[in-house]
């Protein structure tokens, strides 16, 4: 059975916003399942990791309708809404792999301030206290803290800072080309023409 440009542009849209679903499911599973079992307590980074997944789910339904009924509405927005999503995310991308040891222990740091409830979850599962020093008549979390013998949290953090945003940008940087795909495809799909709805235009 030969495969013509209509029908391949238009399975491979279909794949890749599958892909997308699943991702985007994934990404909505993960943050319930660390939520419930108090893996994470800070609502601000699973209700953003749930909202991110949400959006990337409406966002690759409307590129599935899209692609499945050639929609030329769906598809421009589809497009449009895909590559600013590929500009936002290559840019984070290429950050986190060209960020420096100094604007990393910034970073950390003011992430470190601004959620008393991250705190938490770190010093609990590093099993350390304060960021580069435990603050006086402040308790700690962590198993060590009865013991007085907790290490600063920000030597723990850092040792694994950098293989973080190298993973988190590696990732970032390959879906961000198979967005750019889809750009590509959506575009060269809505310029085709279903050939069963219309065959006289190819003779």
């Amino acid at each position: 059975m030969s495969c013509s440009g209509y029908t391949c542009s238009k399975h491979c849209l279909c794949a890749l916003n599958i892909l997308y679903v699943m991702v985007s499911l994934l990404m909505i599973g993960i943050a319930a399942w660390g939520k419930w079992f108090g893996l994470v307590s800070s609502f601000q980074v699973v209700g953003g990791i749930i909202a991110v997944g949400v959006f990337l789910f409406f966002v690759a339904g409307a590129g599935l309708i899209g692609a499945m009924k050639h929609h030329q509405v769906l598809l421009f927005f589809y497009m449009i809404v895909l590559f600013m999503v590929f500009i936002v995310q290559f840019s984070v991308s290429s950050a986190c792999l060209a960020i420096n040891r100094e604007q990393q222990d910034q970073l950390l740091e003011v992430g470190w301030n601004n959620s008393r409830s991250t705190q938490r979850d770190v010093e609990k599962s590093l099993n350390c206290c304060g960021f580069r020093q435990l603050e006086p008549n402040r308790t700690c979390d962590a198993a060590c803290f009865p013991n007085h013998s907790c290490l600063p949290c920000a030597e723990k953090i850092q040792e694994h800072a950098g293989e973080v945003l190298r993973f988190v940008g590696g990732i970032g940087l390959f879906f961000s080309f198979t967005e750019i795909l889809g750009v590509w495809l959506t575009y060269h799909y809505r310029n085709q023409k279903d050939p069963r709805a219309n065959p006289s235009a190819f003779l």
